[in-house]
């Protein structure tokens, strides 16, 4: 999951090694095996397809997922290790259990699907650019549409200071960005989400890449084989029937 501060990708060397250039017209086309990932930059995979909802969702079933700067083409991603995060696994920090319990901010799901990515482009475009192009922000805002991303956001005095978003296949969530304009909103808020997930019987939180402020909530580094082995394992199984409904 991408944080204010993604760790930089190593993108420019993409361009001198034989890597699968993907069709824009063929969403069902087979991604290469994960075996052929670049080892540097760590999981680059393919280059170019399209963002169709169908492209998107056999992406994220076998561990893939697009991130690329608004001036490349389409670049699809397996890093080895993943960063995952077993719900019932999770750590809250005392002092993010004090600020909890001071029930600062208020805490929805799938509110504000749109103002959450929104926001979460607008920053990185005042810190480092954003990988959020509008072609992103379209293509996920059609699988939130669809039923397939989602969003967790949280409010103080009526207004978005935080919020995250991602895609849910099976009981797997697909954490893909966060943002906060108030101090520990998008902790809060990730913490409501696992707990969330945690009772609606999702297994498994795909973090995508180390970060300290992710690791420090317990998430954990997985070979990429055993994180397919878990997509395999939960992507076919349902979550409640509740889920994303009663709140």
């Amino acid at each position: 999951m991408h944080t204010s501060t993604d760790p930089e990708r190593t993108t420019k060397k993409h361009k001198s090694m034989r890597i699968i250039a993907l069709d824009p017209h063929q969403p069902e086309q087979d991604f290469p095996h994960l075996d052929n990932a670049l080892r540097d930059p760590n999981g680059l995979l393919a280059v170019g397809g399209c963002l169709s909802r169908t492209r998107l969702l056999n992406a994220y079933r076998q561990g893939i997922f697009p991130w690329y700067n608004p001036d490349e083409p389409i670049l699809w991603w397996s890093p080895n290790p993943r960063l995952i995060l077993f719900p019932d696994q999770l750590i809250i920090s005392r002092s993010l259990k004090k600020t909890l319990r001071q029930n600062t901010f208020v805490v929805t799901f799938d509110q504000a699907f749109k103002e959450v990515i929104t926001a979460c482009a607008d920053l990185r475009k005042e810190s480092t650019g954003t990988w959020i192009t509008p072609d992103i922000n379209q293509a996920y805002t059609e699988l939130h549409k669809a039923g397939y991303a989602h969003s967790a956001e949280a409010w103080l005095n009526g207004q978005l200071v935080g919020g995250l978003y991602g895609v849910a296949l099976g009981q797997v969530f697909f954490g893909e960005s966060m943002f906060h304009t108030t101090t520990d909103a998008s902790k809060v808020v990730f913490a409501h989400l696992v707990e969330q997930l945690k009772r609606w019987g999702y297994q498994l939180i795909d973090c995508q890449v180390h970060t300290t402020h992710l690791a420090s909530f317990g998430a954990i580094n997985c070979p990429r084989t055993e994180f397919r082995h878990l997509l395999n394992q939960y992507c076919e199984l349902a979550p409640s029937p509740s889920a994303w409904h009663s709140i």
